[in-house]
């Protein structure tokens, strides 16, 4: 058996140690020969599926939103390839826990649509963020979305001040000077 060096040996005992401590760690295992693959910490794990639920819950409510003031809406299920710089289909994401593909992982999360004259509607990308704020690539993806036409505006829907109210903001207004590619 060969000598293990000191820092790594600090890691295999901790990485030991929380996979016996089942009363904080979650451990996943790779096979059945006892590999281990991640020891997640229960609190997080908790954490994140409350985040989660939060914003689907929150999802829902701006669909309904959306749909109370007139407006026609649906998942969107496409996304840009900045690299190709082109429109595509969004892929889909493997669950592990629910054995199972999800649909829905598109960028805006929403299209919405409103008739505004017999010949002219009204097609705006809907992005639902509790608090939001877009990453630096959703930024991106905006910008390209409105420079290429395919949708008249982007709003950001986030969580407003007041308890139950949504509050849209425009793309072009928030970030227009930095994002103005057209």
């Amino acid at each position: 058996m060969e000598k293990v060096e000191k820092e790594n040996k600090e890691k295999i005992m901790e990485m030991i140690k929380k996979a016996g401590d089942s009363e904080n760690y979650e451990t996943e295992w790779i096979d059945d020969k006892g590999k281990l693959s991640i020891s997640k910490d229960k609190s997080k794990v908790r954490k994140g599926k409350l985040s989660r639920g939060r914003g689907a819950r929150f999802e829902l409510q701006v669909r309904k939103d959306l749909e109370d003031k007139g407006r026609v809406v649906d998942k969107w299920s496409n996304n840009v390839d900045l690299m190709d710089n082109k429109l595509v289909q969004a892929k889909r994401k493997y669950n592990p826990f629910k054995k199972m593909l999800v649909v829905g992982t598109g960028f805006p999360d929403f299209i919405s649509i409103k008739k505004v004259t017999d010949e002219l509607y009204s097609v705006i990308g809907v992005e639902v963020k509790i608090n939001g704020i877009l990453s630096k690539e959703e930024k991106e993806k905006c910008a390209w979305y409105l420079k290429n036409r395919i949708f008249s505006q982007i709003w950001v829907a986030k969580k407003s001040e007041k308890r139950g109210q949504i509050e849209y903001l425009d793309f072009t207004e928030k970030y227009g000077k930095k994002y103005n590619k057209t």
